[in-house]
């Protein structure tokens, strides 16, 4: 059991000893206030003592266990012990009658943060997920900020679709948006999320796209080709690059000096605008429906 808890917690021997005995002084001193406050109250009515007694004993113990902790070390664990704690229930409370997201992203994740911001406090859904190929993305740590689980993987976890599709469905996903995120999707894993698979594309589709255009690519084709206008599209993934049912187009002139650097930055000002709303449309819709 030690071994296990040694493994789970990532502790060494000494302060796992540390963190039981935290557990059980701070019980103590939880249970000891509890009682001083009860009798403070006076209700005499058993089962009104006992549900008081619950909700007082349920809201000191994150106290009591901190207090205790501090002298003897293990302050940070406890408060990352119980933020996880509250994470969990704050989850669980979302799941209901909401639907969840995972985004796919590979890069910085400025589409990513936008998303999950969007979503904070909607009735309609919220992002409970980001899977990312890429350690160092910048997409991770925007992840940590907002507190959203990552589902690291590497190749052969996502050539494994099954393993993928179990992990998202354990998860309770039920859309899946692709926010920068450089792999082709596996047919099994489109297939499993049938319809429910949203991308953005930083041009106007079917124009620009296609394997190898993604990002400055695109926007350099574009310039090069002397198109007058450019913008976004957003539409539903399916087995092909840049193919599915079109959700959302919106477009802009191109200067005559336009470079791939500035026609990049007007794109980046579509997305922000309109990939979260149109997201939350269609998913609204769809669910509705």
């Amino acid at each position: 059991m030690f071994k296990k808890l040694r493994k789970r917690w990532k502790v060494n021997g000494w302060n796992l000893l540390l963190i039981l005995v935290t557990f059980a002084l701070g019980g103590s001193l939880c249970g000891m206030v509890g009682k001083k406050l009860m009798g403070l109250l006076q209700i005499e009515n058993r089962i009104l003592y006992l549900i008081s007694y619950l909700i007082i004993i349920s809201t000191l113990w994150p106290f009591s266990v901190l207090l205790v902790s501090l002298p003897l070390g293990q302050f940070v664990f406890f408060k990352n012990y119980i933020k996880k704690i509250y994470n969990k229930f704050v989850f669980r409370k979302k799941l209901k009658n909401k639907s969840i997201i995972a985004i796919f992203a590979s890069g910085s994740g400025s589409n990513a943060k936008n998303i999950i911001s969007h979503f904070k406090n909607k009735d309609s859904a919220f992002v409970g997920l980001v899977v990312c190929n890429n350690k160092e993305a910048g997409v991770v740590k925007i992840a940590e900020q907002h507190q959203v689980p990552v589902l690291m993987i590497d190749r052969n976890s996502f050539k494994d679709t099954q393993f993928l599709i179990n992990e998202l469905k354990k998860r309770g996903i039920n859309w899946i948006i692709l926010a920068g995120f450089l792999w082709k999707l596996p047919v099994s894993l489109i297939e499993s999320f049938k319809g429910k698979i949203i991308n953005i594309h930083p041009a106007l589709l079917p124009l620009y796209g296609g394997k190898g255009m993604y990002g400055k690519f695109v926007h350099e084709a574009v310039i090069k080709n002397k198109e007058k206008e450019s913008g976004i599209t957003i539409h539903i993934a399916d087995e092909y690059y840049d193919h599915g049912e079109i959700v959302f187009q919106q477009s802009i002139s191109i200067d005559e000096n336009e470079t791939p650097e500035t026609l990049e930055a007007k794109v980046r000002q579509l997305e922000i605008a309109h990939y979260p709303t149109t997201i939350e449309s269609y998913i609204s819709k769809q669910t509705q429906g």
